[in-house]
């Protein structure tokens, strides 16, 4: 006793193949093309990115440099001018109104010595 198989061949294989050449249709492939362009723009550019060299940060130190001395100056500016609204005020008795320009001679102190280190810890600057 032998057995028969037979192929079913659908008989919407036309319809199959229809719907196959709707989904790779010319105006799908662009949509698809268009999706894919960023990435593989960006794919191609990160190669160019990692072949490049080393970076020259002496512009950065320089410019970290103007920054502490401007942090000297400004604090030395704050700390004498927040002596001399203190003092002015005190000479006149009114030593409650003092208090204000006392602190802001103390913040210019700080100014002057913490924020010159932090610019330097920023670039390893030394003192």
């Amino acid at each position: 006793m032998s057995r028969r198989y037979r192929v079913v061949i659908p008989s919407n294989s036309a319809y199959l193949a229809k719907r196959l050449a709707q989904l790779f249709s010319k105006q799908n492939l662009r949509c698809a093309a268009r999706a894919v362009t960023p990435a593989l723009f960006v794919l191609a550019l990160s190669g160019v990115a990692h072949a490049q060299g080393t970076m020259d940060f002496s512009g950065a130190q320089t410019l970290m440099g103007t920054f502490k001395t401007f942090a000297i100056y400004a604090g030395a500016v704050i700390c004498f001018g927040g002596m001399i609204f203190a003092g002015i005020r005190m000479m006149s008795g009114r030593f409650q109104e003092a208090i204000p320009g006392l602190f802001g001679a103390l913040f210019g102190a700080g100014v002057l010595g913490w924020g010159a280190g932090w610019i330097g810890s920023l670039t390893g600057q030394s003192m």
